[in-house]
């Protein structure tokens, strides 16, 4: 069971509580954009196992917006922050790199 925990409310949960909500820092695509940049932005994405930010609502709870950093392989997850962060702080890039070190 992956648990994380919100960074709103300061809760720690179940997976079930929350509610995915894809790729977190993506450079969304709007209408402006051409065919080519919209369909890139939708389908070609890598879906590599391994250090992944994604976006996570708490559903059940504050139900707030949040992002978090896990490792898809093994369901480890270096932390929980700010939906409002435009990338990841640097305490959750330097847990990334001691796991990986």
């Amino acid at each position: 069971m992956l648990l994380l925990t919100c960074p709103n409310c300061g809760l720690s949960v179940e997976e079930t509580e929350l509610a995915p909500g894809g790729d977190a820092h993506l450079v969304r695509r709007g209408p402006e954009a051409s065919d080519d940049a919209f369909e890139e932005y939708l389908f070609m994405r890598e879906n590599t196992k391994g250090v992944h930010f994604e976006r996570w609502r708490h559903a059940y709870g504050c139900g707030k917006w949040f992002l978090a950093a896990r490792d898809t392989a093994t369901l480890e997850v270096f932390g929980t922050y700010s939906a409002q962060t435009k990338a990841p702080p640097p305490e959750i890039l330097a847990a990334i790199e001691k796991a990986r070190t």
